[in-house]
């Protein structure tokens, strides 16, 4: 398998019960390597642009609210078959169907406000993580 990198976002709901930490060491203990790390708080130009794809659905504007309300933790994970991998470790978008020991069912509440955000496929991987990192903080991967 190829190593690869995928984005993790620590959502607002995670960031405020104090839990990026606790989410950063579970990734670190299933492998994953942290590439690059920042503290922000979206503004809205960025939500909608971050998550444009989804625009033309109906939870598009709740989303973007939810996104900006409070910091975000954004992350770069590096590990062989990190996508897939880093998938797994999350669990299921809704933390009442997530398996015992991910992620959202660890820290999610429902599936709104389910604790993180993963990359879905290794080409979105690469546009998240140049959306959030330049080149300068994390040299693209080959």
């Amino acid at each position: 398998m190829a190593i690869e990198r995928t984005l993790c976002i620590i959502k607002p709901d995670a960031v405020e019960k104090r839990k990026a930490g606790a989410i950063l060491a579970l990734l670190e203990e299933n492998g994953f390597q942290v590439l690059a790390l920042q503290r922000s708080h979206l503004t809205k130009h960025v939500a909608e642009g971050f998550y444009a794809v989804h625009k033309a659905r109906p939870f598009f504007g709740e989303l973007v609210t939810f996104m900006t309300r409070s910091p975000v933790v954004i992350a770069v994970l590096e590990r062989e078959d990190a996508v897939a991998k880093y998938r797994g470790v999350m669990g299921a978008t809704d933390p009442a169907k997530a398996d015992a020991g991910t992620i959202r069912k660890l820290h999610g509440a429902n599936v709104g406000e389910n604790a993180v955000h993963g990359s879905d496929s290794l080409e979105n991987a690469k546009n998240e993580i140049a959306y959030f990192f330049p080149a300068s903080v994390v040299a693209p991967s080959a």
